[in-house]
């Protein structure tokens, strides 16, 4: 084989290499669309879900139709984290979140929502920094909290605001 041919072959194999990994989900993290579901029931995830508009109206809150409530249509206590790829303290933050989806499995459910893919949502929810997290309780109003935290302030809030 010659270099050129060789060099060729090599573009190719990156190029392809690239592309399946921009395409695939990060390890850990699933899309809402292959969530799976028990009979009409949230099912029991040990990951972090992505979300994004469509998902987030009809499994976390539809904006649109309850304009002037908040009627959660999950029924298990849930974490949004908003973030973006680039955001320093988001992604420190990601592997606790992942932490504690395998934790608390089948307690609660840990979402993601990119905030430069859905600017939609993020202005619905106000969110002008990042890391924000919408904390939803099964009963009850959501809290806002803002900026990276460490594993103990989650644990926290999971333990005294969610699964209260």
């Amino acid at each position: 084989m010659t270099f050129m041919k060789i060099l060729e072959c090599l573009l190719v194999l990156a190029t392809v290499v690239v592309s399946m990994n921009c395409t695939a989900s990060p390890k850990g993290e699933t899309k809402a669309g292959n969530e799976p579901e028990i009979a009409g029931e949230e099912a029991v995830i040990d990951t972090v879900v992505v979300l994004n508009k469509a998902d987030f109206l009809q499994k976390i809150y539809n904006y649109e139709k309850n304009r002037t409530e908040w009627v959660y249509e999950g029924n298990t206590p849930a974490i949004i984290d908003f973030y973006a790829d680039w955001c320093g303290p988001c992604k420190m933050v990601a592997p606790i979140l992942k932490d504690l989806a395998k934790e608390y499995k089948g307690k609660i459910l840990i979402y993601k929502i990119n905030t430069d893919k859905e600017r939609e949502l993020a202005t619905a929810f106000g969110i002008s920094s990042i890391p924000t997290y919408l904390l939803i309780p099964t009963k009850g109003e959501p809290q806002m909290a803002r900026g990276a935290m460490p594993r103990e302030s989650f644990v926290q809030i999971i333990n005294e605001f969610l699964l209260k």
